[in-house]
């Protein structure tokens, strides 16, 4: 099968993710996977939802949200309410980046990533675990080198990506034309280890076996093992895993 973009079926995107994007964020980046553009960012505040008062627990959440112009057609503000799939989304980067912290090491905080698609050509949440992870290792290196907590409280690398099936052919990193008209789509969000956090499958046009299924998530480890050394180089090759 060709691809619209000419890639192989198990090639992912170019990426790049530029950290420091934000002056103003505690932890920041622009992620760029092909034409889609997020940028990330992380704030430490002190402050934890209720059910955690007074536990010396810490929290990471996150809010989602595209700009009106993301896409071709403009789409609205969500100004009073968020969307159903923008609150799917939120708590999904929030699962992924919270099962990689050890958050009774970070105290009565919570970390909160912001992820703003800039530009979207599919796999915008993925890029946002992406991105997020590195935002918030660069916030929470902050806080550690403050001395306002004792050691850097992330425990592994997060990454996240797309996966489908085209035209009857498994696919890699799906781009918004192959997103919009694939049979199935999955996303797939996995620990540095190995070990999933989330696999988000749908048979859109059709269902898939068994063995599709362990087909896409072969294509799923492979592409995230990728991502993780791109993760590393962005944040230096440092070995901050505990």
């Amino acid at each position: 099968m060709k691809r619209s973009d000419g890639r192989s079926f198990d090639q992912l995107r170019k990426i790049n993710i530029a950290r420091g994007f934000m002056k103003n964020a505690d932890g920041s980046c622009l992620i760029e996977m092909g034409d889609t553009k997020v940028v990330c960012t992380a704030t430490v505040d002190k402050f934890v939802p209720m059910f955690l008062k007074n536990t010396g627990i810490g929290w990471v959440t996150a809010e989602y949200g595209m700009l009106p112009r993301s896409v071709q057609k403009r789409i609205p503000r969500e100004r009073d309410k968020s969307s159903g799939r923008t609150m799917e989304i939120q708590r999904l980067i929030g699962r992924s980046l919270r099962n990689v912290v050890n958050t009774g090491k970070l105290g009565e905080r919570s970390v909160i990533i912001d992820c703003d698609v800039v530009q979207a050509d599919g796999g915008t949440r993925t890029a946002s675990i992406i991105g997020g992870f590195i935002a918030m290792v660069e916030g929470l290196h902050k806080l550690a080198k403050n001395g306002q907590i004792g050691e850097l409280p992330v425990i592994d690398y997060v990454a996240a990506i797309s996966v489908g099936i085209v035209k009857g052919n498994p696919c890699l990193d799906l781009c918004f034309e192959e997103d919009s008209s694939a049979d199935v789509d999955m996303n797939v969000v996995m620990k540095g280890s190995g070990e999933f956090i989330e696999v988000q499958g749908t048979g859109e046009k059709q269902s898939f076996s068994q063995d599709e299924l362990i087909l896409m998530l072969g294509l799923a480890k492979k592409g995230i093992s990728e991502i993780l050394e791109v993760q590393k180089q962005a944040l230096g090759g440092e070995a901050f895993c505990r």
